[in-house]
């Protein structure tokens, strides 16, 4: 499915100040501005709390990593201290570094260590110790492996829904090199949610991501966990690396199209000054504007839509546990937890 630029959400946006023409830039003075000055809705608070210190101990007796801490996620002490819920960590696995290198993400790259035996049983065990009903777990990519991993990422799904089926796991996962066959592992472990993140429009996918990656890759990964599982299929898409407009909405018909019931979308931030550079900082309300396309549009059973808003999103998690846990319908589910503030 196409679409043109003319699509009222460009015309609409426009309207209300909130995006940037399709085929324009910021002007000199505003884009310098956007790009050396965070505005005051990116402001976070440190990580605190008595939720917070007991996580960070449990992950560190399990000598576990998390994406949180390795890639600098803004909403870190958020999650972990349960603001909005029990706290909460994203565990990544397969180690600490990974074999490609992402322009904008802030997890090392190469010197590749072999696989934790242990780290499947570990995970569930800090599961348990933590208590949590829901888990999320990530990965590094392993283009080193045989398998990239997924014989490893299936094994710790496993493992924790061995030791409490009730227990809801979204999975994060790489493309996998476009295998189908690693895909299915995925699947056959049985996650309730299986996301992967496209990350960017098609035109932007060099140099946001490293060149082994694709879009048309991505979308057959996500195309295949629509089509083969009973997972609830998941992405994500950072705003403000010089993106257009009708780029966004072709990229969300996109994955629409194929199936994806999930979307989250996010601001941008730099980890560092060797990572890509903010091309502009996305106003919430163009955020709030996307978040109402991408359901009432175009049909996505829930989108999180915020300039904090990362793919594994608490709000996010609170959608698929009403959904899957409390069997409510996915249009109140999305729109309880809305209510409640999901940005």
């Amino acid at each position: 499915m196409k679409v043109e630029e003319g699509t009222w959400i460009v015309a609409r946006a426009r309207a209300r100040g909130t995006a940037t023409a399709p085929f324009s830039r910021p002007g000199a003075n505003e884009w310098a501005m956007s790009r050396s000055r965070k505005p005051s809705w990116l402001k976070t608070r440190p990580p605190s709390g008595e939720r917070f210190t007991e996580i960070k101990s449990t992950l560190r007796d399990h000598d576990l990593h998390t994406v949180c801490e390795e890639a600098n996620c803004p909403n870190l002490g958020e999650c972990w201290s349960g603001r909005n819920g029990p706290g909460t960590a994203t565990f990544m696995l397969m180690g600490e570094r990974c074999s490609r290198g992402c322009n904008f993400c802030d997890v090392e790259t190469g010197g590749m260590e072999p696989l934790d035996p242990e780290e499947p049983a570990n995970v569930a065990d800090a599961v348990a110790e933590i208590g949590l009903d829901y888990v999320v777990l990530t990965s590094v990519d392993r283009d080193d492996l045989s398998d990239q991993g997924a014989a490893h990422f299936a094994e710790t799904i496993r493992a924790i829904k061995e030791r409490d089926a009730s227990i809801l796991v979204e999975t994060l996962i790489p493309d996998f090199q476009g295998e189908t066959a690693l895909v299915e592992k995925i699947i056959e472990a049985g996650p309730d949610v299986i996301a992967h993140n496209v990350e960017t429009v098609e035109r932007l996918q060099w140099p946001v991501r490293d060149r082994r990656a694709g879009y048309e890759q991505s979308l057959s990964v996500l195309r295949q966990v629509a089509d083969e599982s009973d997972a609830v299929a998941k992405t994500s898409i950072m705003l403000g690396v010089g993106e257009y407009d009708h780029e966004v909405y072709q990229t969300l018909a996109d994955l629409r199209a194929v199936g994806v019931d999930v979307v989250t979308l996010g601001q941008y931030l730099q980890p560092s000054r060797s990572h890509l550079e903010v091309s502009e900082y996305v106003h919430p309300d163009a955020f709030d504007t996307w978040q109402r396309v991408a359901e009432d549009e175009l049909g996505f059973a829930y989108c999180a839509s915020g300039p904090m808003v990362r793919s594994s999103y608490r709000a996010g998690e609170l959608f698929v546990e009403r959904v899957l846990r409390a069997g409510d319908d996915r249009d109140d589910a999305a729109t309880a937890v809305h209510a409640d503030g999901d940005r």
